[in-house]
């Protein structure tokens, strides 16, 4: 049997030796869910014309039985994906009402709920349902309404050049390549070297800053590390557009500082700026996390630092994950320990209360009015200080104690 190649676009000669195709009517896919704000991972039936594909490819096979119950096309990506960053840019070109848009293929109403109730949240939104000032300032960003506005937040936590580098490489993420077989240990080895104890969000900058620093030769440096080269690249272009509209806007940016200890406390107050809906805390104090928003358990992914690192810390009890798929083993990707206290600081009240039952939002919303009511108590009054002026003028001139 001769094996020849066969694409779609080229036809299949007759005088062609045939081959079978197992008629598998699924295929792999992912499709996220806005109940629990993740992607899940699943198989899925094709469609007629992705079988009638497969056909030509099998030299044109008769039509199996299997297809007849197939539907005619695939579903569309807006049926499947998350829906925030089109939502703001239907919001930005003025069409208030989704309900009244002519979408080619209607998304569900729950995606468009949940997209709409995560820009409420980010304050993107005002009273009236309209795009806020910071909202049409996170429009301008090519980035998913989260990273957008953790950008806008470092701003104010004068961490600008931190988020740029970091905004950039998630966009570009994942970083890393597949090493060799019998050379996994030798590469995690190495890449334990760029691993930064307050989280992968952390290391994600290091490893971009790393990059820079390797000026004589990225290419053999990024082999060496087991990096992609092409997803450094993507880094520096996004980073360098972010850069540009931050300036065309005049937003402010800070200078770097970066490996200091009030730079990381600023960066990650900017982050759970705009990450609070993604937060997990450990229940049980073995690596297994509640998300609050959902209340589904996952597990720390074996690339992150708190997994690579030598000997494995433990598990940090708060944390703040950038990716949550659902597969055979639920994990959190991306992953940085934050403080409760921060998040219910930095969290809005109403996002807190619309949390579903847990200890963990108790503890959240304890803190939250610990906070509100030190916030309101009026500092003490210093009667010492201002009574020995009072005194000295009553000795000297008392017509002027008297002020009508």
């Amino acid at each position: 049997m001769a094996i020849r190649p066969a694409w779609s676009p080229v036809p299949v000669p007759p005088s062609a030796s045939r081959f079978l195709l197992s008629p598998v009517p699924h295929s792999p896919g992912q499709v996220y869910n806005p109940r629990i704000r993740a992607e899940s991972q699943g198989l899925r039936p094709i469609s007629k014309r992705q079988a009638e594909a497969r056909r030509l490819r099998a030299a044109g096979d008769p039509p199996a039985t299997w297809e007849a119950g197939l539907p005619a096309l695939p579903p569309a990506p807006i049926a499947e994906a998350e829906l925030s960053r089109r939502v703001l840019l239907l919001k930005r070109l003025d069409i208030a009402d989704m309900g009244q848009c002519d979408f080619l293929d209607r998304p569900a109403p729950e995606s468009l709920m949940q997209a709409l109730e995560d820009l409420d949240y980010l304050a993107a939104l005002d009273d009236d349902g309209n795009l806020s000032e910071v909202g049409i300032i996170m429009s301008e960003f090519p980035l998913e309404p989260q990273l957008a506005k953790a950008l806008l937040a470092s701003c104010e936590f004068e961490c600008v050049d931190e988020m740029l580098t970091l905004a950039a490489m998630l966009t570009a993420w994942p970083c890393s390549v597949t090493p060799v077989a019998r050379r996994e240990e030798a590469v995690a080895a190495r890449q334990r070297s760029l691993l930064h104890p307050a989280g992968d969000h952390f290391t994600l900058i290091n490893l971009f800053n790393q990059v820079l620093g390797s000026q004589s030769d990225p290419e053999s440096w990024c082999r060496k590390h087991a990096v992609s080269e092409t997803a450094l690249r993507l880094a520096g272009a996004v980073r360098a557009e972010l850069l540009e509209v931050m300036r065309r806007i005049e937003l402010p940016v800070s200078p770097p500082a970066f490996g200091t200890d009030s730079n990381a406390l600023s960066l990650m107050r900017a982050l759970l700026s705009g990450f609070f809906l993604k937060v997990a805390q450990d229940i049980d104090g073995s690596g297994n996390y509640l998300l609050l928003t959902n209340k589904h358990v996952a597990q720390l992914s074996p690339s992150c630092c708190y997994r690579l690192r030598r000997p494995p810390p433990r598990p940090p009890p708060w944390l703040l994950y950038h990716e949550f798929t659902i597969s055979q083993d639920n994990c959190l990707s991306i992953v940085s320990e934050i403080q409760p206290k921060m998040l219910a600081e930095l969290a809005p009240q109403y996002y807190l209360s619309n949390l579903p039952h847990s200890e963990g939002r108790d503890l959240l919303l304890e803190l939250r009015e610990a906070l509100v009511g030190a916030a309101e108590v009026p500092p003490p009054l210093q009667d010492e200080e201002p009574q020995a002026p009072r005194a000295a003028a009553q000795d000297g001139e008392e017509d002027a104690c008297v002020l009508q």
